[in-house]
């Protein structure tokens, strides 16, 4: 399940990157934050799959 979690974590940052991106390409600044957002949002799920990583071994 950690894997599932940590692939998951990658899709959202690689997600809200893409889409940080594109509004920032196209001069939409609603989107450009939805994007960082879900940036942050695969930051913080990665990082408590990290710390669950630290207290197992």
């Amino acid at each position: 399940m950690a894997k599932e979690q940590k692939a998951r974590a990658k899709k959202e940052q690689a997600k809200g990157k893409a889409k940080e991106t594109m509004g920032r390409a196209v001069g939409n600044e609603r989107m450009e934050a939805e994007g960082r957002a879900g940036q942050g949002k695969g930051d913080v799920r990665q990082a408590k799959e990290k710390t669950k990583d630290a207290f197992k071994h």
